[in-house]
């Protein structure tokens, strides 16, 4: 994918926190602590470059509590398939808030062509509505 950033995350900047789950698993659910929550410090970490850094902190600023991201997973009855699941969204969120915007719009203008095209097509709606309008000779 254009424009996207390859993000390495380094274990010893993820905090993980485990508590219990709802959602599938019946009774399983109420003995383990299956869901899973992973959060990393965007302001501190080497994952990023200080550019990087700047764009997610600006673009995650809704979804950051003191500069710390954090994610949750509760999708599947066990904690390690969660915790897969917990380091892919957060590194996807990290390349997709770190990744470069699009490149700046050049501004253009219609070619002679296309004014000439859509001066034509005026003329030719213009002559059919005038064909169309009602006369009273009176």
């Amino acid at each position: 994918m254009p424009g996207c950033v390859r993000v390495v995350l380094v274990d010893s900047e993820l905090r993980w926190r485990f508590s219990r789950s709802g959602g599938p698993g019946g009774q399983h659910v109420n003995t383990s602590d299956t869901r899973v929550a992973l959060s990393l410090d965007l302001t501190s970490t080497a994952a990023l470059t200080d550019d990087q850094r700047q764009r997610a902190l600006r673009r995650l600023e809704g979804r950051l509590v003191g500069g710390v991201l954090t994610v949750t997973a509760a999708d599947s009855r066990s904690q390690s398939r969660n915790r897969e699941l917990a380091r892919e969204r957060l590194t996807a969120v990290l390349a997709e808030a770190a990744a470069p915007g699009p490149r700046a719009r050049r501004a253009t203008r219609p070619g002679r062509a296309a004014k000439e095209r859509r001066l034509k097509s005026k003329r030719r709606r213009a002559e059919l509505k005038r064909t169309r309008a009602r006369r009273f000779d009176d």
